[in-house]
């Protein structure tokens, strides 16, 4: 509702400026407005500022750094509102003082098939584990991000919910799970966490300090930067079974700036063929205005850049579910069926169920609302600033597959490889990953797991260390199917090797051998190096498909450590888990 002269106690020229800002501040600002304005009262009626009375643990979990973030807002509004506050990685801190925390605030993130991030790894397993205390003294709540579009939405914020509660610590406010949009209901969380605390009379409002004014991105995910595209090449032989595009953008008068090992976010638009076959199947005029957060465009414009329709959630389906008069439909939407519901998810698109289960009685409005914004999706950044300025580079492997019948289409991928050419403008932001990055000191020495587009930010790595001179040895381990039109840029590693940037590199080509030969093979063959380039404290790197790659590289270090070093399974991977406290074993998989 907009602010009226009639309605408040601002004047004409006071509300035209309210209802210019307003629209303009996201959640996060509103809150901190708020929490300002009700600070500077609080200290003009007690005419001065009020002791910190309270102390708040705020422990995140994050694997790409959301969760970092809003752990870190979260513990900048609280200190403005008189609380003493510890924000910490659930890697970094000490399980120990867990007995002495009052007052425990829990942000974490679910990746892959519902596991914990690897920074929220030790402490998630020590509170599952009998050695974890009996919390009755404990207040907690519980911010928890995820994807509905995985079957384990939000599991290890349930875990640790319902493990604290067992340990039998009480809920200062209920548990909320985030969608990929987790802005809005991040700021609910947060709010009601400072209800809670305030009649519970733990709030002392205490007056900002003036802190140096933080320069504000101009372009972020909310407003991205329109990067013209320099160069979008094929990375691939010819005869191959895959297509890696290298794609080059300018950053020219944007003001980002990023490191290596962030990741570039890409706002797609889908498939034009599936759009249409949407709007064919169900008989709509594509010129049909449709709305999504206010803003109208025509239907087909709204489908091709808006919203998701290659994946399906079972919000989705639910929400769709008054709109079919199909009996097979609803039964496949009852609580018996759960198990086959999640078999038919996997592979399927919102086509298929357009195709599969009508007639459907749905105005384009309808179907509108029930989806899911179009989400960007986001790439390991494969250049420095240093050797590119006012670029950034990307290296998208695109996905193609059968499945129900029909030729699936990754959204972003297929969008740069078939649609995005020279010229053109693509919708980007960086995305900060504090959780991959160079070791401080260049001389470390560092040694980087990459397969095939898992290799890009170590592009990045060597023009970077290349461009400070670093001292430190370095060592590439990479893979792919084919030597002869799958060795992403052969020639740069060549020159890097060459010229010393590049220390030592080593190759496995699946597809060339009778034998497939994955990176953990030349790793196992090379184990005794490795473990001596570990015992001078190199740090690891490991980048790419966590399903199968990144747990194979996982298992084969800890059987280097272990037998090189001669320690039990335990005793390697407890020197795993210290590397990963030290910052020398880092992940940036998915």
């Amino acid at each position: 509702m907009p602010f009226q002269v009639t309605n408040s106690p601002f004047n004409e020229e006071q509300v035209e400026l309210l209802n210019r800002l307003w629209p303009t501040l996201n959640p996060a600002q509103k809150l901190w407005l708020s929490g300002y304005l009700a600070a500077t009262e609080s200290v003009g009626a007690l005419q001065q500022e009020a002791p910190v009375t309270k102390e708040v643990t705020v422990l995140y979990g994050s694997q790409t750094g959301n969760a970092q973030k809003l752990a870190e807002k979260a513990g900048e509004v609280l200190k403005h509102r008189g609380f003493h506050v510890t924000v910490s990685s659930m890697l970094d801190f000490k399980p120990s003082e867990l007995k002495k925390i009052d007052t425990l605030l829990i942000v974490v993130s679910t990746y892959g098939e519902g596991e914990p991030p690897d920074n929220a790894l030790s402490f998630y397993e020590f509170l599952h584990s009998k050695r974890a205390p009996k919390l009755k003294h404990l207040r907690f709540s519980v911010l928890a991000l995820g994807d509905t579009s995985y079957e384990h939405f939000c599991k290890t914020g349930k875990d640790f919910d319902k493990r604290l509660e067992e340990l039998g610590g009480k809920r200062l406010y209920e548990r909320i799970d985030c969608d990929v949009d987790y802005e809005e209901a991040a700021a609910k969380w947060l709010n009601g966490v400072l209800s809670e605390l305030d009649k519970q009379g733990a709030v002392s409002v205490v007056a900002p300090q003036p802190t140096q004014a933080q320069p504000t991105a101009l372009y972020s995910r909310k407003h991205p930067f329109e990067a013209e595209v320099l160069e979008n090449i094929n990375l691939n032989g010819r005869g191959s079974n895959k297509e890696t595009r290298h794609i080059e953008l300018s950053l020219e008068g944007s003001g980002l700036v990023f490191e290596p090992g962030d990741a570039l976010g890409v706002f797609p638009k889908n498939d034009p063929e599936l759009v249409d076959l949407i709007i064919q199947e169900m008989k709509w005029n594509p010129d049909t205005p449709a709305s999504v957060e206010g803003k109208e465009e025509p239907l087909r414009e709204v489908l091709l850049s808006r919203l998701e329709i290659t994946v399906l959630t079972e919000q989705l389906l639910q929400s769709l579910a008054s709109f079919s008069h199909s009996s097979d439909f609803h039964t496949l939407l009852s609580a018996e069926q759960e198990a086959k519901r999640k078999d038919y998810i996997k592979g399927r698109d919102v086509l298929d169920v357009l195709r599969e289960f009508g007639p459907w009685e749905m105005t384009p409005g309808q179907f509108v609302s029930s989806l899911r914004k179009l989400q960007p999706r986001f790439y390991s950044i494969a250049s420095s600033l240093l050797a590119y300025p006012e670029e950034v580079h990307i290296t998208v492997g695109a996905v193609r597959y059968e499945a129900h019948g029909r030729l699936r289409k990754g959204v972003c991928s297929t969008f740069c490889a078939e649609r995005l050419n020279i010229g053109d403008k693509l919708s980007v932001f960086v995305h900060q990953n504090p959780n991959f990055k160079l070791p401080k000191d260049s001389n470390t020495p560092i040694i980087m797991v990459g397969p095939g587009t898992g290799v890009a930010p170590f592009r990045a790595f060597m023009q970077e260390r290349e461009a400070i001179g670093a001292k430190g040895k370095s060592w590439l381990f990479f893979g792919d199917q084919h030597f002869v039109t799958d060795f992403l840029y052969q020639t740069e590693w060549q020159t890097w090797l060459k010229n010393g940037v590049l220390t030592k590199m080593d190759v496995a080509f699946s597809r060339d051998t009778k034998e497939k030969v994955y990176v953990q093979h030349r790793m196992l063959e090379h184990r005794k190096e490795l473990f001596r380039w570990l015992e001078e404290g190199a740090a690891v790197y490991v980048c790419g498909d966590k399903q199968n790659m990144a747990r194979d590289v996982h298992e084969t270090l800890i059987h280097i450590i272990s037998k090189e070093g001669n320690m039990s399974s335990e005793q390697a991977e407890a020197y795993v888990a210290d590397m990963q406290k030290q910052k020398r074993y880092q992940r940036d998989v998915y």
